[in-house]
């Protein structure tokens, strides 16, 4: 049966690295020792003046077409998972399929926050295993929030920063290898408890939005702390009971990378060792929808990841979205 599998990855952050002492200084108190010890974030990279996320897309898209022996030319369709986009309209994609010489492929953007990279993941799988015309099928996460961060909200300026991750998903014939099983999962009625609240239809930018702040992220509630590994172990255990397999037979897992607390309260409740879920946060700060296809990118170059393991994606963002999926590894 016509499946989708990994064949590459790729990653790229900016160049300017932002340490925690940066905040110390900025905020006038001590928070790096917090960052350090409830979400194991120690430093991260923003974006220059000259580079948006558009750049961050084409850099880790090179990337990854270097490491599959692909040309742009081969793509057929690109998907960019990202909620900092180029433009409002029109979309990333269509951006990045310009600058790369992607003349063949189709293109559009995905936006189910920071679950947004294992969201397009899905969709590009299903695209091959349904339509033999789609071989090769880019999926980029991006995130370009330090264009979006008011530097006076320690709520926010201390978190999220910037990069790209990258993956080529191509089809094969071999059988039980690939895309194996996924969900997709939202609790609706907290999408406005966390986000970008101006510059659509709801509310316009105007002079006063802009004096006010209000068309940067802000939190307007604190999510409960329980949320994320409650509902990351239920899904888990859905597509590991889906498949026949227990969570231990998983060889890595790749979690959205905001909290480490929660990483690990998710690994204690499946009886997984902490140590199976690969972490990138310490130094590159919570990249949003990049944050799994740049860790999974850091994996794959250390040499951790062996022909027919079993990993998880396991994303979350806000909305509430969630979307998780299980791929056996095989990028030969």
């Amino acid at each position: 049966m016509r499946n989708a599998y990994i064949k590459s990855t790729g990653a790229f952050a900016p160049d300017r690295v932002v340490t925690n002492k940066y905040f110390n200084e900025l905020l006038g108190e001590d928070v790096d020792t917090w960052l350090v010890e409830n979400l194991n974030i120690r430093e991260r990279r923003w974006c220059n003046e000259n580079e948006s996320t558009s750049f961050l897309c084409v850099e880790a898209a090179n990337r990854a077409l270097s490491n599959a022996g692909l040309k742009a030319e081969d793509l057929d369709l690109i998907i960019i998972a990202t909620d900092t986009p180029e433009y409002i309209s029109p979309s990333t994609a269509s951006v990045v399929q310009y600058k790369l010489g992607a003349k063949k492929a189709g293109t559009f953007d995905i936006n189910t926050a920071c679950a947004g990279f294992v969201t397009a993941l899905d969709v590009a799988s299903k695209y091959i295993r349904a339509d033999e015309k789609y071989n090769n099928i880019l999926v980029v996460g991006a995130y370009a929030m330090s264009k979006y961060l008011n530097m006076n909200d320690k709520k926010t300026v201390t978190l999220f920063a910037d990069g790209a991750g990258a993956v080529i998903v191509s089809a094969t014939e071999k059988y039980g290898t690939g895309y194996l099983i996924s969900e997709l999962y939202t609790e609706g009625q907290y999408h406005d408890w966390m986000g970008i609240y101006a510059g659509g239809t709801f509310q316009p930018v105007t002079q006063k939005v802009v004096a006010d702040k209000d068309h940067l992220l802000k939190f307007t509630k604190k999510f409960p702390k329980e949320i994320n590994p409650v509902t990351w172990t239920r899904m888990i255990k859905e597509l590991t009971n889906g498949i026949n397999v227990e969570p231990n037979q998983v060889r890595k897992y790749f979690f959205t990378q905001l909290n480490i607390n929660s990483i690990n309260e998710t690994l204690d409740n499946l009886n997984v060792p902490r140590d199976r879920a690969h972490t990138i946060m310490e130094y590159y700060g919570y990249t949003g929808s990049a944050c799994i296809p740049m860790a999974l990118d850091d994996a794959n170059n250390k040499g951790l990841l062996k022909k027919d393991d079993l990993i998880v994606f396991m994303g979350s963002g806000g909305g509430l979205a969630f979307a998780s999926a299980i791929f056996k590894w095989d990028n030969s």
